[in-house]
């Protein structure tokens, strides 16, 4: 196969993943997911902000997990908003109730719950295809921040995807 032909299932294979986390299950049947694929171009902004984080926070994983998404022949972004779920009784989020959570800024803890289940059926479909992947809250983090993803998501993670010899996200070590 050659390399145009890997690039074509990478870019399949993030379609299906996006797929599978709007498709997951969620509290109450409230899609409050947002996903994402990255174009090239989005791909290599993401990498340069993440980097940019590192110089700014000396947070050296940001700068190792920049390479990986810079090599990745595909990006995934998964996004939540919080929103409440108006469970009584509840307390999950720390709060006694929804309106205690609003009132604080706080997240609600289910809809964190939501995107945990969505990202374990996104990557279990990578698995199912061979393909390498790792969940980044560093690329979630960085895209939030420049804008690739809305702007009331409460949490993201990134998931780049390789399908080389060897798997890119497996010996990591902080530059």
């Amino acid at each position: 196969m050659n390399e145009r032909a890997f690039q074509e299932v990478l870019e399949q294979v993030a379609r299906l993943m996006c797929v599978a986390a709007v498709t997951a299950p969620k509290c109450r049947g409230r899609n409050r997911l947002t996903v994402a694929t990255l174009s090239v171009e989005e791909r290599d902004r993401l990498a340069r902000e993440m980097r940019s984080v590192t110089e700014e926070s000396g947070a050296r994983g940001f700068a190792r997990d920049a390479d990986g998404v810079e090599s990745a022949g595909a990006v995934v972004l998964l996004g939540v908003r919080s929103e409440r779920s108006d469970l009584d009784p509840c307390s999950f989020c720390g709060f006694g109730n929804c309106d205690e959570m609003e009132a604080a800024g706080g997240a609600c803890g289910h809809c964190l719950i939501d995107l945990g289940i969505a990202v374990g059926s996104a990557v279990s479909v990578a698995a199912d295809h061979r393909v390498d992947n790792r969940v980044l809250y560093t690329a979630g983090l960085a895209a939030m921040r420049i804008g690739l993803l809305p702007s009331d998501l409460v949490a993201a993670v990134g998931i780049p995807l390789s399908a080389t010899a060897k798997n890119p996200y497996f010996d990591r070590r902080p530059k």
